[in-house]
């Protein structure tokens, strides 16, 4: 078996034994209000640096393009409460429109 194999078989392992974990811990302790608080933000905050990942960096280095535009094109359609398809549409759309133009901003 290659050294690949390994890797995925022992994060397989890794990742079970985090969600039995998860699963024994004891419920007085999820009911306290900061880690319930911790809870309801983590996966908002993770997402977030992932969105924020994807926009600004290739590789190593942080670049300002057409993705940025497509990114605030987003959030001004997401202000003004546009369906979520709306809002994947517009910012696809205008990422094209800044690329196709040759912009970088």
């Amino acid at each position: 078996m290659s050294a690949t194999w390994w890797a995925v078989i022992l994060a397989t392992l890794g990742c079970y034994a985090a969600k039995l974990g998860g699963h024994s811990v004891p419920e007085h302790f999820l009911e306290r209000p900061i880690v319930r608080e911790i809870s309801d933000a983590l996966p908002i905050a993770l997402l977030m640096a992932l969105v924020a990942v994807q926009t600004f960096a290739v590789g190593q280095t942080l670049v300002l393009d057409a993705r940025a535009a497509g990114l605030a094109a987003a959030v001004v359609a997401l202000l003004l409460r546009a369906p979520f398809l709306v809002v994947v549409i517009v910012a696809a759309a205008t990422a094209a429109v800044f690329r196709h133009l040759g912009w970088a901003l």
